[in-house]
């Protein structure tokens, strides 16, 4: 099974004191380019984020969002300072007496007074917290290739297709390159004919020229290296990915050989047959650059 590169992944988890929410996106890459979006809080957890991703995906830019919701009240710590306090209330009412003046002291306006009061959230066990991320990042990456799959199937099955049109090209191509000689003879036939008359013509003399026009013109080779290439995308398929980068090195090597028929072809219609192909080879190009 094939595996595209583009797919799309999410999961959560919601407990007591924490919600976390994982996701995913991926577009084509040459390489793993794994990028992690997480609070600075969370930092510590990105290490083992990357090395899950990789141990799963080995091509594409992949972007991790990870969203963590901490509980309300019971996840904050609130305490108070009496010893600065008192201190506080001590000076203040010194003041007021020395001025004559009204303390205006309450609780809350005591509260507000620098350090008297400090929050301080209760960080979650690293252990702990570390072990439920991974779960839900794990939960995320099976949603993920899930998709990648399926993407993978629909290109397995386009790609397949376009292997086959091009093998009935090549079919085609060693058909008609073997029908172009034997019309060459015939046409330098009928020339010497027309200019030397009733001359007797060499027969000998123009199945040598026939045959070198073949050996210029043969494709058996390219061919013959067509099919083996074919043969190995196929292979590649039915073993699963990755595979990308190698299919696209066949497709490059189709292509090549395409080109040299190309270059060899002296008959119209096998020059139309080879710019199918060719055109066939693009398309498969282009959808390897989406396989894992």
């Amino acid at each position: 099974m094939i595996k595209s590169m583009t797919g799309y992944g999410g999961a959560k988890s919601e407990g007591v004191d924490s919600a976390i929410s994982v996701e995913l996106k991926s577009v084509n890459n040459r390489y793993l380019d794994c990028n992690i979006r997480i609070s600075r809080s969370y930092m510590f957890a990105e290490e083992a984020i990357k090395s899950a991703v990789s141990s799963r995906i080995s091509r594409g830019k992949i972007d991790v969002n990870v969203s963590v919701d901490v509980g309300g009240a019971e996840s904050v710590q609130v305490s108070v300072d009496e010893g600065l306090a008192k201190g506080y209330i001590d000076a203040i009412k010194a003041l007021a007496d020395g001025f004559s003046l009204d303390t205006g002291l309450n609780a809350f306006s005591l509260s507000r007074l620098p350090d008297v009061m400090t929050a301080c959230r209760n960080d979650p066990d690293k252990d702990e917290f570390l072990s439920g991320l991974l779960s839900v990042t794990n939960d995320a990456l099976t949603e993920f290739e899930a998709m990648r799959s399926a993407e993978g199937d629909k290109l397995s099955a386009d790609v397949s297709s376009r292997l086959e049109t091009i093998e009935e090209y090549v079919t085609l191509v060693e058909s008609r390159s073997s029908q172009t000689t034997e019309a060459y003879r015939q046409k330098l036939f009928k020339k010497l004919s027309n200019v030397l008359g009733d001359t007797a013509i060499d027969e000998q003399r123009i199945l040598t020229e026939a045959a070198i026009f073949a050996d210029k013109t043969a494709v058996d080779e390219e061919t013959i290296r067509l099919r083996s290439h074919i043969s190995q995308m196929r292979q590649m398929i039915s073993d699963g990915s990755p595979i990308g980068r190698k299919m696209d090195f066949l497709v490059q090597e189709l292509n090549r050989e395409a080109n040299t028929i190309g270059s060899k072809c002296l008959d119209s219609e096998l020059s139309k047959i080879v710019i199918e192909m060719k055109s066939e080879i693009e398309k498969i190009r282009e959808q390897v650059q989406n396989i894992e």
